[in-house]
């Protein structure tokens, strides 16, 4: 039987897939039909996206304030509401304009998601870490689907149909959550506040807490957008001979080598993104602290090792880059959750996910500058660099748990 407890955090799952699916629709729309249609470029068509990428950015912290204030459960249901109605708006839009103005507003609701449902996450369930790495692959579903279902809706029924029926799905969803999360306190499943509450982790004071999980946001966000933007063009420039190998073994159904790389960076992505488990499996056993020096260390070997590498030898390595960069994802938000108070945990989510989401668009000129100069070996020298930051920043600012523990004592 299944439990409303297992609903409600299917539920919130299913939130997460619809925030990062609906954010990336339009790219697939501007790409495959709206280019054509509306006689743009594709680079023209992108300048209407922006605002609402970053409205996505900076309203997280409103948001988060929002929930603290008037309930997290609340602001989920104006999310799947929300975020429906935008995108249904914006599938009547007839000119560059409103189609920005419709992205704005989808931007504007998915802004609720990371610090409200993250923070109720963090604080019903034990086993935080296994949870939220369980949420975050839902979330890379979303992204991972969103072209690829746009892509079908476009060829079944047009690009309109690709914004309608999402939101009409979305708004679907916001009556079975009200209904589950209604009074869901009662159940007391675990503790408020989660496993936290009743043996919180101290890893020294907040301000070193937050001071690490700020930092640890802005740089590893630069890492993760570089490496997952530049993977492709990595794979075009390096996996030539593999790629024509490879597709020469299936050119009886006439697989190209530009498919041949697109699906082998899919594999990575997607194999990568399983590492989110085991890192859960970690933070909920051994701790933020040498969770978070585990995959930064990975990062940092495998991006010294890319450098000159070409075929199976980057294929392989990029991997191992790739596991390190999505499984430090759930670690900042394990510190947050089990350490911000509360009441204060969806304004704590939030201001993290203003500063990540902002330090993403600084990663797109990044990869321009540095590439352009010294190509994509400078790169991985600079995300290297980044991710040492990270490691030693983390080792001097986070006490081990029982060390700053026995220090507050």
């Amino acid at each position: 039987m299944v439990t409303r407890d297992t609903k409600y955090f299917l539920l919130l799952n299913v939130g997460h897939f619809l925030d990062h699916y609906f954010m990336l629709i339009f790219a697939t729309v501007a790409a495959l039909a709206l280019s054509a249609g509306w006689g743009m470029s594709y680079a023209e068509l992108l300048v209407y996206g922006t605002p609402g990428f970053t409205a996505f950015a900076l309203c997280s912290l409103p948001m988060g304030i929002l929930a603290d204030r008037y309930g997290r459960d609340r602001m989920m249901v104006v999310f799947f509401i929300g975020i429906g109605l935008s995108s249904i708006l914006t599938s009547f839009a007839q000119t560059p304009l409103q189609m920005g103005a419709g992205l704005l507003c989808i931007g504007i609701f998915g802004a609720i998601y990371h610090p409200v449902g993250l923070a109720i996450v963090t604080a019903r369930w034990k086993k935080t870490g296994m949870r939220l790495a369980v949420n975050g692959i839902w979330g890379n579903l979303g992204v991972g689907c969103a072209a690829l279902v746009t892509g079908v809706m476009i060829d079944l029924a047009g690009w309109r149909a690709a914004f309608f029926v999402p939101g009409v799905i979305s708004i679907l969803f916001a009556l079975p959550y009200w209904a589950v999360s209604r009074d869901i306190e009662a159940m007391a499943v675990a503790p408020a506040g989660g496993a936290a509450a009743t043996k919180p982790a101290y890893y020294g004071p907040m301000w070193r807490v937050l001071l690490c999980v700020y930092m640890t946001a802005v740089l590893g966000s630069i890492v993760f957008q570089s490496s997952t933007v530049a993977l492709p063009e990595i794979f075009e420039e390096r996996l030539v001979g593999l790629a024509d190998r490879i597709a020469a073994i299936f050119s009886s159904l006439k697989m190209e080598s530009a498919s041949v790389i697109g699906g082998l960076a899919f594999l990575v992505f997607a194999t990568a993104s399983l590492a989110q488990l085991v890192t859960g499996y970690l933070l909920d056993r051994a701790g933020a602290r040498p969770t978070l020096a585990l995959v930064t260390i990975v990062q940092i070997i495998t991006l010294l090792m890319m450098p000159g590498l070409t075929d199976l030898a980057v294929l392989a390595v990029a991997l191992g880059v790739m596991l390190g960069v999505f499984g430090q994802v759930p670690v900042n938000d394990f510190l947050i959750g089990t350490t911000a108070s509360q009441q204060s945990r969806s304004r704590a989510f939030g201001f993290r996910y203003m500063v990540s989401f902002l330090a993403f668009s600084g990663a797109l000129p990044l990869i321009a500058i540095v590439q352009s100069n010294w190509g994509f070996d400078g790169l991985f020298y600079v995300l290297m660099s980044c991710a040492l930051i990270i490691l030693l920043g983390s080792r001097v600012l986070l006490s081990s748990p029982s060390m700053a523990a026995q220090a507050k004592s």
